[in-house]
């Protein structure tokens, strides 16, 4: 190899290795300068859902940095932990919003969120009021199961101020099975998983409301993230 040939090698790598500094300096310059803006849109999304699930006038604590992770896969269906919003107003609690999914839909797994409340303090543990539930995620077939989806269809708007008790427990399913809750024409299967995911959310908070109460909270800033998240 000639001194030349080697002399435009050396000087060729040199070059590529300051385009690879350089380009990875660029990234990790839009990467920190985007990362705030970032989480601020990811926690007014949080935040928004939330709202729409749980009466914002019912708490006064930051519900999106208050949560439990709770694993219960014969309630809250699948293996993996479940964030549960807490609502509370001058420390006591007044309402959840409860990550939870359907693992039956027609076409897999449902992920939604409920929101609920016990208008009672003295009916805690046997009866709750659903005040919202919202579709997170879903393969359902379009035209079909996709009326799940608020934004073609108001059906999910049916379980709004739904209370859930001993007494109706079996009125909690779709007309065909006995039911109070419609199904889609030709397309059952979705429904019936977002009506049983609903209730079996129900009868977990029931159960467990004290827990759910006391558990730690894995939503609260860590000292690096509070300038972006206690907003």
């Amino acid at each position: 190899m000639s001194q030349t040939v080697q002399s435009n090698m050396t000087k060729n790598g040199l070059i590529l290795g300051i385009f690879a500094v350089v380009t990875t300096g660029l990234i990790a310059l839009t990467y920190f300068g985007t990362k705030q803006q970032i989480a601020e849109q990811q926690q007014k999304k949080l935040l928004s859902i939330l709202n729409a699930v749980v009466d914002e006038n019912s708490y006064d604590n930051n519900i999106h940095l208050d949560c439990a992770e709770i694993t219960a896969p014969n309630f809250l269906g699948t293996d993996t932990p479940s964030r549960i919003y807490r609502a509370t107003s001058q420390g006591q609690p007044t309402a959840v919003a409860i990550e939870t999914t359907a693992p039956d839909g027609y076409s897999g797994k449902i992920k939604l969120v409920v929101g609920m409340f016990s208008a009672d303090p003295a009916q805690v543990s046997k009866q709750a009021t659903v005040s919202g539930v919202r579709v997170l995620e879903h393969k359902e077939t379009p035209g079909l199961g996709d009326k799940i989806e608020l934004r073609i269809n108001d059906w999910i708007l049916d379980f709004n101020q739904q209370e859930y008790n001993a007494d109706n427990a079996h009125m909690w399913a779709v007309k065909k099975d006995g039911g109070q809750f419609d199904q889609f024409t030709g397309a059952t299967i979705t429904p019936r998983a977002v009506v049983g995911a609903v209730k079996k959310s129900i009868e977990f908070y029931l159960a467990n409301r004290d827990d759910i109460f006391s558990s730690e909270n894995v939503c609260k800033p860590s000292l690096t993230e509070k300038g972006v998240s206690d907003e």
